[in-house]
């Protein structure tokens, strides 16, 4: 039974560390983006917390998989038919 509860332990761990791993270089490139292009382009994001903010949430949130797909799924709404104002990132 103790064997188990390793085994569990190991494979929460694993994948926590998967996650922070694949995670990190989507962060980074999107963080290259708000810092260095964004501030060259237009306000044009409809929502608060802005998409790329929102990405980043999502990611550090939910993970890779969840995460990329909630990102995602809130660029495409963002255009002038889209919804606007406050839509913050699900709970997990």
């Amino acid at each position: 039974m103790p064997y188990l509860k390793i085994l569990v332990y190991f494979c929460t761990v694993l994948k926590s560390t998967f996650n922070k791993i694949i995670t990190f270089p989507l962060v980074v490139f999107i963080k290259f983006y708000q810092w260095f292009i964004s501030p060259l382009l237009p306000k044009n994001c409809r929502y608060e917390p802005t998409c790329s903010h929102y990405m980043v949430e999502a990611l550090q949130v939910h993970g890779i998989f969840k995460g990329f797909y909630l990102g995602v799924k809130r660029i495409l709404r963002c255009h002038p038919w889209g919804g606007e104002g406050y839509d913050p990132v699900p709970p997990k």
